[in-house]
């Protein structure tokens, strides 16, 4: 139980100690060391190869590699250990454990990557959670797929989809990326041997999201990737504000620009559900940035203000105008409050229904976003945070020939476009705050309970804040765009 003191002996990988935990007067399994202190002696070299800011490729490739590696994991044996609980009191804190563990064997087409900065998503809290499915159901049947594949099928998830640090090794048949390349991580990863992953990498039958169906993830000092997830790092950013667009940048960018899914054109008004939030905060600037007029739904004036200083002009405040789609029972939706919301998307646009909504929250808002969708229009959707069991008058859909679309994640063309725009200082990181390694339960929990705001950080490796920086002249072009979500 959170709140109770406790002294946790973790598991050990083969051939190596188990690693030791002390009192916690919050429930949270945290390293009886000090954060400061310096870490494994090859891991603290490698964090000084970095530091450096000098260090040569070959110098990098030459670097002895630990046996095992500090990482953020849930365990296989403590599955049901929220059984009975309602989901918001399931504690991530108690399920998230901080250990060494085993370094996985470099295959093929593969990279290490030293972790710098990594990032929390609703992945990592559904993993937490073991919601809607206990995650090591995925790595089984992954393990199942090939002898190299069977090394992600352990006792333990090592969880994170979001990554910004430097290569330290390849594997065989790796061209593009050398040791000592400051990169940053998309969590598409793909087998890609069926024909169908060959026009869009999305439609790859063995299509996974790394850190969430697969191993090794980017909360932690090492991950190990699939090269084809590389993408270069903004030089302009810091190791954690490179680390935190990743998953939702790329997920924005496929769900409202690509082809693949919303195809927003100049001029196309854009209902944006969440608009300050991990997700909301990218497509707001995506729709600024391309022309289109986007309607931001939020939750209170604070976040009103940042939509506000990015730009937005038509703001919908949830809590002022109390919005009440379903009765308080949840079982009956309330099809006046559509008809109230449409009234106010008009009066906004000055009589003009919305062209595309960019759907996330789920069953709480579907209904009147298939409502107030304009005759022809698209309904975008890529998650359901507020449940999965959608519902909604089908006569507004078909008789008005409307369209849902499903967006998941991104292909590498679109992770690459999506993360060159960042580099461009055309959109930019929504980081509000940024936690230690030690800290990920608390991370965690606050994006489970929606405490946080745009996107929350974890430092890996990297000792402090603000390093990482190589482009100093473009960063004080964008430093206000930058910060916008510091401290909110």
């Amino acid at each position: 139980m959170a709140g109770t003191e406790t002294t946790r002996t973790l598991r050990p990988t083969p051939g190596h100690p188990p690693v030791s935990f002390g009192p916690d007067p919050v429930g949270r399994t945290s390293p009886t060391s000090a954060t400061e202190q310096r870490k494994e002696p090859l891991v603290q070299n490698i964090l000084d190869a970095i530091q450096a800011g000098d260090t040569s490729s070959e110098d990098f490739a030459n670097l002895a590699l630990p046996e095992s590696y500090r990482a953020v994991t849930v365990h296989k044996d403590e599955v049901d250990m929220f059984e009975g609980l309602a989901t918001r009191d399931k504690d991530p804190r108690q399920s998230l454990h901080i250990e060494d563990v085993a370094l996985p064997e470099l295959g093929p087409g593969e990279a290490y990557v030293a972790v710098m900065a990594s990032a929390i998503n609703y992945n990592t809290v559904w993993t937490s959670i073991f919601e809607p499915v206990s995650t090591f159901g995925f790595l089984e049947r992954y393990g199942r797929l090939s002898e190299l594949t069977k090394r992600h099928d352990l006792p333990y998830h090592v969880v994170g989809s979001d990554l910004a640090g430097v290569v330290l090794k390849t594997g065989p048949g790796v061209t593009r990326w050398k040791p000592g390349t400051e990169v940053v991580a998309h969590c598409l990863s793909v087998e890609l041997e069926d024909p169908a992953g060959h026009d869009d990498t999305m439609m790859d039958p063995q299509q996974r999201i790394w850190g969430f169906e697969t191993n090794f993830g980017g909360l932690a000092h090492i991950a190990l990737v699939k090269s084809n997830q590389l993408l270069p790092k903004p030089a302009h950013l810091t190791w954690e504000e490179a680390a935190s667009p990743g998953l939702v940048n790329a997920t924005a960018y496929r769900q409202l620009v690509s082809k693949n899914a919303g195809q927003m054109k100049q001029g196309d008004n854009v209902l944006i559900w969440g608009a300050s939030g991990g997700l909301g905060g990218f497509a707001t600037q995506y729709a600024l940035n391309g022309g289109a007029n986007p309607i931001c739904v939020v939750s209170n004036e604070e976040k009103a203000d940042i939509v506000r200083s990015m730009g937005v002009e038509m703001i919908i405040n949830r809590s002022e105008e109390k919005w009440q789609f379903w009765n308080e029972e949840g079982t009956e939706q309330n099809p006046k409050e559509w008809q109230r919301l449409g009234k106010r998307i008009r009066e906004l646009t000055g009589g003009e229904d919305i062209d595309i909504v960019f759907e996330h929250p789920g069953r709480e808002t579907f209904g009147a976003s298939v409502y107030v969708t304009r005759k022809g229009g698209v309904i975008t959707t890529c998650a359901s945070t507020t449940g999965y069991m959608h519902e909604y008058d089908n006569r507004y859909l078909w008789m008005n020939l409307k369209r849902i679309v499903s967006s998941h994640f991104a292909n590498y063309r679109e992770a690459f476009e999506a993360n060159r725009l960042i580099d461009q200082g055309k959109i930019h990181p929504t980081l509000s705050r940024t936690y230690s390694l030690e800290e990920v339960g608390q991370a965690a929990l606050d994006v489970h309970h929606n405490l946080h705001q745009g996107k929350v950080g974890v430092l890996c490796l990297a000792p402090e804040e603000g390093l990482g920086v190589r482009d100093h002249e473009k960063r004080a072009k964008h430093l206000d765009a930058i910060n916008r979500f510091r401290g909110v």
